[in-house]
């Protein structure tokens, strides 16, 4: 027990602190993001939305090594973008935290999304009519009225937001690279032990993930339950 205590405390948790922090902003703009571009969809007609949500979820389809190259095209400092954000603000993405944060947004945002937009279409649309006679304003509306009433299935997409940017390799490596103390995140470190044949390193990690995994499963199945509120089991 002393032996596993020393190798556990000798081992370097920069990348579960990493990938938490990571992971946490990334939920924190997809959720913004998310039920905004959400609430204009559901609005918008049935073309634009057609447009619209094929574009916002082919994130989600793509391989995240090719989001990955989309995003070091845009920032990288050879571009005209990435070049006036170095130069005239002093903001660097690639091989950054920074870089880590928008590569897991861009790859979590679509669940983000998807889940507000199914919940949002779900709602009652005589709450909202009843919230407007009561002369409530459009943002006010949406926050105490439209949100709420759309909980769980926000909830679940938030949860499952977390997930998913908590695990996301391919365009966090390419965008952020994977620098040790910095942009080094587990699943990045589980591949790199496994390259050099430490498989106990890699197991740990592995279940560190595991333990993170069920959490949020768990999470996101209390969350449901509460949904369905009292609808009966057969």
């Amino acid at each position: 027990m002393g032996a596993v205590l020393d190798y556990l405390g000798g081992l370097d948790w920069s990348p579960l602190w990493i990938t938490l922090q990571t992971a946490l902003a990334a939920t924190f703009l997809s959720f913004f993001l998310g039920l905004w571009a959400a609430r204009r969809v559901v609005a918008a007609g049935p073309r634009v939305k057609a447009v619209l949500d094929g574009l916002l979820t082919l994130p989600m389809v793509l391989p995240p090594t090719a989001a990955g190259f989309f995003l070091l095209l845009i920032f990288s400092l050879r571009r005209p973008f990435g070049s006036f954000l170095y130069e005239q603000l002093g903001i660097r993405v690639v091989q950054t935290w920074l870089g880590c944060v928008i590569a897991a947004t861009v790859i979590a945002f679509p669940l983000m999304y998807r889940n507000a937009r199914a919940a949002l279409e779900q709602v009652d649309v005589n709450l909202v009519y009843a919230a407007r006679t009561l002369g409530m304003g459009e943002a006010e509306l949406f926050w105490r009225v439209v949100v709420p009433t759309a909980g769980p299935g926000v909830a679940s997409g938030t949860v499952l937001t977390f997930a998913r940017a908590m695990g996301e390799y391919g365009a966090t490596s390419m965008l952020a690279g994977n620098i040790a103390g910095k942009t080094g995140t587990i699943s990045q470190r589980i591949a790199m032990v496994i390259q050099n044949g430490d498989y106990l390193t890699a197991g740990v990690w592995v279940a560190v993930v595991f333990v993170i995994a069920f959490a949020v499963i768990l999470a996101m199945n209390l969350i449901s339950s509460r949904g369905m509120g009292h609808v009966e089991r057969w």
